[in-house]
């Protein structure tokens, strides 16, 4: 053995040998509690008494604060930001040119007067390559007498493509013609599909807003040095101001009567640079929310949402920037519409289906979905709000075996233990809220399940969701009754606390030569295609601690893909005797 092989294994030994003694002192009396995983459940139900102490701030940021003030002169990009496409071979770089304009008479910049360029290449290597993309200008409209419409700057978006797969690229964006270019940018790649490839650390937060919980939830969620950002919705909360920029935590409170559901679309514009130093780094992926429908003129809704992101859609086969997937690593991840037709006869679903049949399980073995309305939150707060679309899709979803459920518009945190239509279930997904990541609204702290809080049914579907789907269960501890009279039994942990999770899947190499020296539980955190580390912190902690974690175990030698295997016998069942019962028409 060579003598640089023996020293770095002689160094390895004693490094464990340190780990092991700092955890577990001499007398075995005090040592770390073990992170638990879903095979010790299911939990008991688990809530966190609140904390009266701490609420935080939810006032929003002033447009005069300096972190929302832009240094972009001219034609200058601004409010940069990264998302990902369908695989790690391509990423797209967004921009914005110019000034958004707000008043009466307003009149749109034209898009095609400033070039969208990217240039760039891989770390410490000259930007000798260029990519040129497409620009828009939206606008927010309102018919009414008194309200102020809007115009945005420039919006670019650029796609580069043939990109290595976990690689440091650096890049600028702008118009070289116009010596109008960015400052140098930083990237990297997503590792390449497999079953041990993946990304090091996921942040999910949902419900985010411009508030100075935003501001710590942000320094937080930074300090995790994520490689990529998933936000559940509700990006802005643009919507909770009327056109004048007044303000309110309650817009069908405070503004009872206005003839639309205003917004003032200046806060996008606040929110994309007070962002742009973390996401012009960090891929951020986005799904629609409640707060992001932002109706205006001939019925339009979602402009800004759809305008100022890029979504791999086209890539990934939708039609829609209200539902897509990509993939980062190992990971395939659904991002669903809330506020879209989910309906068995509708484009999202269908797509889904088609969507869901083409994961290659061995290629990708983690499967997460992700939509802003949750199906399983117990608090007073939108409970039961989408039960429609529960109906409609948790049985393709629970056939094809997703793994993780994250959602937001519940602003509080709420994590079940594997559940399928209110049945406890080690097959069902892990359903997490994170709704909490600081808006205005301030936080959800009422459950359904208090004394004198189960809310009327007939007040439960949400203004958008559409249907009435929500009827007193009829099966198990709370038959004949709409709310459980206690923490359901599906509810592992909840907690009103501002804050953001951590999603860690990655393959950690021991050698069985340093087995013996390890800790019982230190061999816990090798996270592969079966294993996964949740996090979520909270805002009014350090930085580095958790206020729940746990290992999501996958267990694909217990729970059978149905949704594959029913897809199979169809495609490959057609005239076969040995099914007389089963109808195969639909396929034949």
């Amino acid at each position: 053995m060579g003598y640089w092989v023996r020293l770095c294994l002689s160094v390895l030994y004693f490094s464990l040998i340190s780990l092991s003694s700092a955890i577990v002192d001499a007398d075995n009396d005090d040592y770390e509690v073990p992170i638990p995983s879903t095979l010790d459940g299911p939990f008991k139900p688990v809530t966190v008494p609140l904390d009266k102490t701490f609420r935080g701030n939810a006032m929003d940021l002033p447009h005069t604060d300096p972190l929302l003030q832009t240094t972009a002169q001219g034609f200058q990009p601004q409010q940069i930001s990264l998302s990902l496409s369908s695989s790690h071979h391509s990423v797209s770089i967004s921009w914005i040119t110019g000034e958004f304009q707000i008043g009466d008479n307003v009149e749109p910049l034209d898009p095609n007067s400033v070039a969208s360029v990217v240039r760039y290449g891989r770390f410490r290597r000259s930007m000798s390559h260029r990519a040129t993309g497409y620009s828009l200008v939206y606008s927010q409209l309102y018919p009414f007498e008194g309200l102020q419409n809007y115009t945005s700057g420039i919006i670019h978006h650029v796609r580069l493509t043939g990109l290595r797969p976990n690689t440091l690229y650096q890049y600028e964006c702008g118009d070289p013609s116009l010596s109008a270019m960015s400052d140098v940018h930083y990237f990297r790649t997503m590792p390449v599909s497999g079953p041990k490839s993946y990304p090091n650390r996921i942040a999910v937060v949902g419900d985010l807003g411009l508030t100075y919980n935003t501001t710590s939830t942000f320094d937080h969620l930074t300090s995790n040095h994520p490689d990529l950002i998933l936000l559940v919705g509700d990006v802005t909360y643009a919507d909770l101001y009327l056109t004048n920029g007044t303000g309110a935590d309650c817009y069908s409170c405070a503004f009872p009567d206005t003839p639309i559901h205003e917004t003032y679309q200046p806060r996008w514009d606040y929110w994309g640079r007070y962002m742009q130093p973390l996401i012009s780094s960090v891929p951020i992926m986005v799904i629609e929310g409640d707060h992001d429908i932002e109706p205006q003129a001939e019925n339009q809704t979602f402009v800004a949402y759809s305008s100022r992101f890029a979504f791999p859609s086209e890539e990934s086969g939708s039609s829609s920037t209200l539902y897509y997937s990509f993939k980062a690593g190992g990971i395939h991840f659904i991002m669903l519409g809330s506020y879209t037709s989910y309906d068995k006869s509708g484009d999202q679903y269908k797509w889904l289906e088609r969507d869901l049949a083409s994961v290659d399980r061995e290629v990708t073995p983690w499967l997460v979905a992700t939509w802003h309305a949750p199906w399983y939150s117990t608090y007073k707060a939108h409970y039961r709000e989408a039960e429609c679309m529960r109906v409609e899709m948790e049985d393709l979803l629970y056939e094809y075996g997703v793994d993780i459920v994250f959602n937001g518009h519940v602003n509080a945190y709420e994590r079940s233990n594997g559940v399928y239509n209110y049945t406890l279930d080690p097959c069902g997904p892990v359903y997490i809220t994170v709704g909490d990541g600081g808006n205005r609204e301030k936080m959800a702290t009422t459950h359904a399940d208090e004394p004198g809080e189960c809310p009327e049914p007939s007040t439960t579907p949400g203004d958008f969701l559409g249907g009435f789907c929500a009827f007193n269960f009829t099966s198990g501890p709370a038959a004949g009754n709409f709310c459980w009279d206690r923490q359901p039994d599906y509810s592992a942990f909840r907690e009103s606390s501002f804050g953001h999770g951590i999603l860690e899947v990655y393959l950690i190499f021991l050698s069985p030569l340093f087995a013996p020296f390890l800790w019982r539980d230190i061999v816990k955190t090798v996270k592969n295609e079966t294993h996964a580390l949740w996090i979520w912190h909270r805002n009014q902690d350090f930085y580095e601690s958790a206020g729940d974690e746990i290992y999501i175990v996958r267990q694909p030698q217990n729970c059978p893909l149905w949704g594959r295997i029913l897809r199979d016998l169809r495609v490959h069942s057609c005239n076969i005797p040995a099914f007389p019962a089963l109808d195969w028409s639909s396929c034949c």
